[in-house]
């Protein structure tokens, strides 16, 4: 009996490592950015406090994943552009209210599906060196298998939970969505609207959600999910990608002028 109850425990943990209640999206195995080197970045706060990444996509508006309101405690959230480092006075820092938060209709907190959440700002950015907007995917095609690419953010930065106050961010290969399937890794869950990205000893982690997975200079998606412990091989990132939701975007940004 004390043998079965030892696998059912580790059958139950091998379930719960991939269900929408895992912690998402988590920078690990990463470097500090140079200063202001990735001007669209924008951290999303509460009371202060960073909760999720985003970036910017027009002059008021900042893309970032849904499931980062399943955090929230009824605080103030706003965003702060022009960052490096969250807690030391810059010049080009300011932070801005919201007028608008509209996740994705579809999105849950059951599930990772349609992790998008479109903000609006409560007035226009002023753009310039340290603050940017950043181009994102609008052709529905993949990105290729092993394509380098990167993501930055202000998420822990080891399975310890330590958090970074300056920016940083991680280069990583893109793993091509068959593969990501495969049932050691994510077993079916990855649809054609998710791309994956390698976890093996560098990843994104908790804090990162919502910022981009950057390719060539275009974010192809945002940061979701991973696995319940940073940097595990067996549970590449996953990222919701841009292009299929290009419809959606226009059309909330189109009507909330």
């Amino acid at each position: 009996m004390a043998g079965f109850s030892f696998w059912l425990l580790i059958i139950s943990l091998s379930i719960f490592s991939i269900s929408a209640n895992r912690p998402r999206g988590r920078i690990l195995g990463g470097s500090e950015s140079v200063s202001h080197h990735r001007p669209y970045m924008a951290s999303l706060q509460e009371d202060g406090k960073h909760l999720c990444g985003g970036f910017l996509i027009t002059t008021q508006w900042v893309l970032s994943a849904a499931h980062c309101l399943e955090e929230t405690k009824n605080g103030t959230l706003q965003v702060l552009l022009g960052a490096h480092s969250l807690s030391e006075t810059e010049p080009s820092k300011r932070v801005y209210g919201i007028r608008r938060l509209i996740p994705h209709p579809e999105s849950s907190e059951d599930t990772i599906l349609h992790d998008l959440l479109l903000i609006q700002l409560a007035e226009p950015v002023v753009l310039g060196s340290h603050v940017r907007i950043l181009p994102y995917q609008t052709v529905n095609n993949d990105v290729p298998e092993h394509t380098q690419c990167e993501v930055a953010g202000w998420g822990i930065i080891s399975n310890t939970g330590k958090k970074p106050d300056r920016l940083q961010f991680v280069h990583l290969s893109i793993i091509g969505r068959n593969q990501c399937n495969a049932r050691r890794y994510h077993d079916g869950s990855v649809t054609e609207n998710m791309m994956c990205a390698e976890s093996r000893k560098k990843d994104s982690c908790k804090g990162d959600s919502g910022g981009p997975i950057v390719c060539n200079g275009i974010a192809e998606g945002i940061v979701t999910t991973g696995s319940t412990v940073c940097g595990n091989w067996r549970k590449p990132g996953i990222y919701t990608r841009t292009a299929p939701y290009v419809s959606w975007i226009n059309s909330i940004i189109e009507s909330n002028v």
